[in-house]
């Protein structure tokens, strides 16, 4: 966890165009994260959810709609064989 003061002081060198060390720029990054966490939480917000986690969410739907698909089909087939 990047302490409070240091994340000021290299979001402020960061913001006035100085360079950051690729180490510097990863306890920004991790600085600016936790910033957002707590944002997220005095707000009540859930917290963001990884990538990963949103598209095998959008996988599973997809899988269902197919599902959902198929079955309507062959209810469809049905009944044209009952007319």
């Amino acid at each position: 966890m990047v302490a409070d003061e240091l994340g000021k002081q290299l979001h402020d060198r960061a913001t006035r165009g100085q360079d950051l060390s690729p180490e510097e720029q990863a306890q920004l990054a991790a600085w600016y994260a936790a910033q957002d966490r707590a944002e997220m939480a005095e707000l009540g917000l859930p917290a963001p959810e990884t990538a990963a986690s949103l598209q095998a969410q959008i996988n599973a739907v997809l899988a269902q709609l197919a599902a959902t698909t198929r079955q309507i089909q062959e209810l469809t087939e049905e009944n044209k064989a009952l007319l």
